[in-house]
């Protein structure tokens, strides 16, 4: 029997960032993405609330997640397969993308020394997204575009499966 104390808590609040997540697959290799979205409600995003030049894992509270099942190619450079914590450095026109081998992990501080990969990429712009959102806008066979978005910055990342 449920006591009145018991009745008449309050269900927990739901998180402001809430957690998501993408998976897909390229030929054989599967690639997940999990993180957690937070809202631009009308903040200037790139610049001010993310600092250029800073590490910042894109997300909130822990680390955003990829996993590949296999060894993939990222932006043309290999990685082997398994999880990591995904961080970048924002710029105005060109990102580093870092995968790093420390994971789970809470979103600060950024786990220096255990980086596996660092690449490049060109930032773009696009429609408003309210909410950081990860997507597969194309994907061919064994390739695949993976695309961080939030307000109008897209950064693509390019994924290779091997055959």
């Amino acid at each position: 029997m449920l006591t009145s104390s018991l009745c008449a808590q309050e269900a927990p609040r739901p998180r402001r960032s809430q957690q998501a997540g993408v998976m897909q697959t390229l030929g054989t290799t599967r690639v997940e993405v999990r993180y957690s979205r937070p809202s631009a409600r009308g903040r200037e995003l790139f610049g001010a609330l993310v600092p250029w030049g800073r590490v910042w894992t894109p997300g909130a509270d822990t680390a955003t997640n990829v996993t590949f099942s296999r060894p993939v190619r990222v932006n043309g450079q290999p990685l082997d397969a398994g999880t990591y914590s995904l961080w970048t450095i924002p710029a105005e026109s060109r990102w580093t993308i870092i995968f790093s081998s420390a994971h789970p992990v809470w979103h600060l501080p950024y786990p220096s020394g255990q980086d596996v990969l660092r690449v490049e990429s060109a930032s773009r712009q696009g429609t408003h997204m309210e909410l950081l959102t990860f997507y597969f806008p194309t994907v061919d066979g064994l390739t695949g575009e993976l695309v961080m978005h939030w307000g109008t910055t897209v950064v693509p990342i390019t994924i290779e499966a091997e055959r």
